[in-house]
């Protein structure tokens, strides 16, 4: 188990370090960089070599590309993210700042798409061919056919512009707790659940709906166990063990998700300080916020695969023997 968790860890680092790299790479095929963002702006015009040069020299811009990488690098191993070249500030505390919004999206929205889930995959797969079958797989492959901004524009025009009843944009007071306004998450949150839930309903329905025809579960029938015994103790283990990894999808899919629920919404979260991060070519910011965002996905799917170890023999098995 050790070994596995070491080889999977290792593995991990070496993703990250390949984003990093990637991004590091994209920043510099760029046509401009921080320099000409900040005198483009603060002259209103194209700034001068000499200016530029000066700029340049000052944010550290001008060392050869390996050299600021390999700075960034130790610098971010070490725990320090660097200062933005916009703001001056410290990219850490503009990434806890804003990154503690939209971790309270996310979660919101994980609490209620796993349970969820589950719910709905199991009692359509337990139930297959039947009608309550047929409504849930429909609307959920109906849901997974549309892109999940259409929802939220439709949501934005009934619920909040038409009937009134919830804020279309989600703005919050400077150093507002979103907490504070919770009704602002509603509408974000629903966006978020039709688009990512689909998909992980109808891996556990399937799931479901294979392990009601198994043979231990005929077994179990022949001996008397029905109903929601033979749910809670036979089947949902078994069903439930081999979705977690759709689950774990569909919770790493909320990192653009929420992008574009952010976006669409106003609602103030890290992606639009990436965005405007971006626009400005504050490398930093956006090399830090890139591989921590990665570092969550991958952090997901590896606790998915020690959930996967723990629940299932057969994927311990396996494990073991790719070890040996």
């Amino acid at each position: 188990m050790i070994a596995y968790v070491a080889r999977r860890g290792g593995g991990g680092l070496a993703v990250l370090l390949a984003v990093a790299l990637v991004v590091f790479v994209l920043f510099e095929t760029l046509d401009s960089d921080a320099a000409t963002v900040i005198l483009s702006r603060a002259g209103g015009g194209d700034p001068t070599p000499e200016q530029l040069a000066a700029l340049r020299a000052e944010l550290g811009l001008d060392r050869p590309a390996p050299v600021r990488f390999a700075d960034w690098l130790i610098a971010f191993v070490q725990g320090d993210f660097g200062h933005s070249l916009i703001s001056g500030r410290p990219v850490g505390d503009v990434l806890l700042g804003r990154a503690t919004n939209s971790v309270a999206l996310a979660l919101l929205t994980a609490t209620l798409l796993i349970p969820a889930s589950l719910a709905l995959g199991l009692l359509a797969g337990a139930r297959a061919g039947s009608r309550t079958d047929r409504v849930i797989s429909v609307g959920a492959l109906a849901a997974e056919s549309v892109p999940s901004f259409v929802f939220g524009v439709v949501l934005v025009a009934t619920v909040s512009l038409s009937l009134g009843l919830l804020p279309a944009v989600s703005l919050l007071p400077t150093g507002a707790s979103v907490w504070e306004r919770p009704e602002i998450l509603v509408l974000p949150v629903t966006c978020l659940l039709i688009g990512l839930a689909p998909h992980p309903v109808r891996m556990v329905r399937a799931q479901t709906a294979e392990v009601m025809t198994s043979p231990y579960v005929k077994t179990a029938r022949l001996n008397g166990i029905t109903g929601a015994r033979l749910m809670l103790r036979h089947v949902a283990p078994n069903a439930v063990s081999a979705s977690i990894h759709p689950l774990a999808g569909s919770v790493v899919g909320l990192i653009g998700g929420v992008a574009v629920v952010e976006t669409l919404f106003s609602y103030p979260g890290l992606s639009q300080e990436l965005l405007r991060a971006i626009e400005s070519r504050d490398f930093p910011f956006v090399q830090s916020a890139a591989v921590l965002l990665a570092a969550v996905g991958i952090g997901v799917h590896l606790l998915a695969d020690l959930l996967t170890l723990l629940v299932s023999p057969l994927a311990r098995q396996v494990a073991m023997g790719d070890r040996a």
